[in-house]
């Protein structure tokens, strides 16, 4: 409780803090910098060899704000240094496993830094001119490729590095997240990740206090059959890199996806407090969704709820245009639309979410999440009007991402848009079309993916597939559905309490018996 009042006082004595220390904050005692140990060798100047493995370090744990900074300061005292150059094309292309493309702004200015690159590449080594040939395939013709082909020709290009320079580690383990951040969201049997996790696992046993390994394998995991594989990297490597906030938010990934909800807590007000230290509001912004997703599980809404009163004047000092750490843009704005949605659905205040004000940004997946809860709130208030223009805006919305090669997020927002159809059908008592519309999109969210960018869905299909069929007065199809949800979504309340009632109208005392337990140990103080 004291670190969640003291998180709170954090947010809201942010509003002192002048917005434009936001591109040039950091930690002004470096010597206290704890980042893990890593080692890249170059062949720019041996003065800049200490900066330069910092800056890979920053660069491992997506401090790109942090690692921009350092990389520029090598080429400071080293004109000269190609390899400064490709970390600062790496940096600006950000988080590899946030899901969205590329603004045109920064494409163009990681552009400019490979093209700086492979310049002064003419004198790197063999080694050095891979990594420089690599970085290029992001940013090459984009105007005319799509982001996927060229991350897999990124990808395909660090899988040639590390098979000609076998004793390069680094590059073995920047090959690995590209292996993952390529992998396909449909693609359930994970083959891609295993093949990741395979090369991460080893290396990190010969190099414990790497940050990329352990960070890695965190992503590489971070899916509801593989998460149990990642509870070793998260449960270490916060002591790995505590310096940075991601590294401090990362391991509450897998809590996550094992509905250790304690332990998420801990995870992202460490977070918090170091992206605040660093004036890195985006990071900030992603912790408190996952922080705020978590009190809730737990049904601590006196937490929950100083969480959401610390957010405006946590959004009035984002700044979209700094880079600071691992959270684009577009997670920052999922946050602000994320978190007031979050309070009024998983407390079921149906008034609430139909009374929430979207906010247009320049991703429409942000916007999309307050039409979905707004429909939501306004189909169980009777709100017919209010929750047939949300889905309006929901099928506005999804062709517009479509055409911006947005394929991601254009099926999440079709995903919620059958879903609010179908509650819109059963205030309407068109039964048969609801559980229709509510089986799709159950049905298509399972062939997807959540992003990194969110703890989980507003609510999940097949939780609200359940809460159907249990109005509906067909329990034991209600209970089916919401076991099946509890296999992507464990731990997760309103789940439980459906499991619990559906198994309990089906007459399965026993079941409904073994889920009041589980709610009694989920809410234990």
């Amino acid at each position: 409780m004291l670190r969640a009042v003291r998180s709170a006082a954090l947010l809201l004595a942010l509003a002192t803090v002048p917005a434009a220390a936001q591109d040039h904050a950091h930690p002004r005692d470096t010597t206290a910098e704890r980042l893990g140990t890593v080692h890249f060798p170059t062949s720019c100047a041996p003065a800049v060899a200490p900066r330069f493995d910092r800056a890979v370090a920053l660069l491992h744990s997506f401090e790109f704000g942090a690692s921009l900074r350092a990389f520029n300061e090598v080429l400071a005292a080293d004109s000269t240094c190609a390899m400064a150059h490709w970390g600062i094309a790496l940096s600006r292309w950000g988080n590899p496993m946030a899901a969205g493309n590329r603004a045109p702004a920064l494409l163009s200015a990681g552009r400019a830094a490979s093209d700086a690159a492979a310049r002064l590449g003419v004198s790197a080594t063999e080694r050095e001119r891979g990594y420089i040939a690599a970085v290029a395939q992001l940013y090459a013709e984009a105007e005319r490729r799509d982001q996927a082909t060229r991350v897999a020709a990124y990808e395909r290009a660090m899988a040639d590095l590390a098979a000609r320079q076998p004793a390069d580690t680094e590059a073995t383990i920047f090959h690995a997240i590209a292996l993952t951040a390529s992998a396909s969201p449909t693609d359930k049997t994970y083959a891609r990740q295993l093949q990741a996790g395979a090369i991460l696992e080893p290396l990190w046993a010969a190099q414990p206090d790497h940050p990329g390994l352990a960070h890695y394998i965190i992503h590489t995991y971070d899916y509801p059959p593989l998460a149990a594989k990642a509870r070793a990297a998260a449960q270490r490597y916060s002591r790995i890199a505590p310096s940075a906030a991601h590294a401090r938010h990362m391991p509450s990934h897998t809590f996550t996806r094992v509905g250790l909800w304690r332990e998420s807590v801990e995870s992202n007000l460490g977070s918090i407090d170091v992206a605040l230290r660093s004036a890195s509001i985006g990071e900030a912004l992603h912790a408190s969704d996952y922080v705020t997703y978590a009190y809730l599980q737990m049904r601590r809404l006196d937490d929950a709820r100083r969480v959401l009163d610390g957010q405006p004047a946590l959004a009035a000092r984002f700044d979209p245009q700094a880079v600071t750490g691992a959270a684009p843009p577009s997670a920052a704005y999922f946050a602000m639309a994320a978190i007031p949605a979050r309070w009024a659905l998983e407390r079921r205040d149906w008034a609430q979410a139909a009374r929430l004000v979207p906010t247009t940004t320049a991703y429409p997946w942000t916007e999309a999440m307050t039409h979905f809860a707004r429909a939501l709130g306004a189909s169980h208030t009777r709100d017919l009007a209010t929750a047939r223009a949300s889905i309006d805006s929901l099928a506005a919305i999804q062709p517009r991402l479509v055409a911006r090669g947005e394929s991601y997020w254009a099926e999440q927002v079709a995903i919620q848009r059958l879903g609010a159809q179908a509650w819109l059908d059963h205030a309407q008592r068109r039964d048969d079309a609801a559980l229709a519309a509510m089986r799709e999109a159950a049905e298509r969210e399972d062939a997807s993916e959540k992003s990194a960018v969110t703890p989980g869905p507003l609510a999940p299909a097949r939780e609200l597939l359940g809460d159907l069929l249990l109005e509906l007065g067909k329990p034991a199809d209600a209970l089916a559905a919401y076991r099946a949800a509890l296999r992507t979504e464990p731990n997760r309340w309103h789940t439980l309490d459906g499991a619990r009632r559906a198994a309990l109208a089906s007459g399965d005392r026993a079941a409904a018996a073994t889920y009041a337990d589980q709610l009694k140990q989920l809410t234990a103080r």
